[in-house]
């Protein structure tokens, strides 16, 4: 694959173009929950709460009643860490360990309006879900066929058809595609020396899209691309491995 591959010109139809807006909308608001999250963090840290460090999703099912709980005014750590699901990994006395600690009145206001926001995201999140399902319906094959690869889940594959679109036609080859999505190294040789190249700016949801599938992928057990990720990782690091 080189960089100098062309880009095909082409204005995708509407359906498309609105597909498109729905998913970056989307990612916008993930990312902006995930963002909320780590205030969160910020505010339980402010009052040496450490829910963190022993719940891997602070804003699950446990640690979403937990976090409502502290914003009600429940400071008793026993009672907080009896709110958890019986699943959780961590025990009840690791729990109640890191629910040590106390918040004011401000931090609890903050909490009591960030786990709002949160809840609105969540909501506004679902309903782009249902829009974008509805959507592509008409190309459950498609995103069936794509799912099966490692590291694509739905929403990974939504994404990929909503900004590459289905019609394959436009590219020559697989190559002129990964160089469209400026997820090819670019080359760059001078007196049989390769130096230091980047690759070009693709679109920016499908990269992020690939890049997020590649390091899943990497995590998956017994595939051959979390194979190529552990033989590339060991020669030239882990973010070597993840990067384009």
């Amino acid at each position: 694959m080189r960089h100098g591959l062309l880009k095909p010109s082409f204005i995708p139809p509407r359906p498309q173009r609105e597909l498109r807006e729905l998913v970056r909308y989307r990612i916008s608001l993930i990312r902006e929950r995930a963002d909320e999250a780590n205030r969160i963090q910020k505010v339980l840290e402010g009052g040496n709460i450490k829910l963190g460090s022993v719940v891997s999703e602070i804003l699950g099912k446990s640690g979403r009643a937990i976090l409502t709980a502290i914003a009600a005014g429940t400071s008793a750590p026993e009672e907080l860490a009896a709110l958890a699901d019986s699943r959780l990994r961590a025990t009840p006395e690791e729990l109640v360990e890191a629910l040590w600690g106390r918040l004011n009145d401000h931090q609890r206001m903050l909490l009591r309006m960030q786990l709002d926001h949160v809840r609105y995201l969540d909501q506004q999140i679902a309903a782009l879900d249902a829009e974008v399902a509805k959507r592509l319906a008409p190309f459950e094959a498609q995103l069936r066929q794509l799912d099966t690869i490692p590291g694509v889940n739905e929403r990974t594959a939504e994404n990929m058809v909503a900004v590459i679109g289905t019609d394959m036609t436009r590219f020559p080859n697989a190559d002129h595609l990964v160089s469209w999505a400026g997820m090819c190294p670019g080359s760059n040789q001078s007196a049989g020396k390769q130096r230091t190249s980047r690759t070009r700016k693709g679109n920016p949801i499908l990269r992020g899209t690939l890049t997020q599938a590649g390091q899943a992928a990497g995590r998956s057990k017994n595939t051959y691309l979390r194979a190529t990720y552990r033989r590339i990782a060991a020669r030239r690091g882990s973010k070597r491995a993840r990067s384009p």
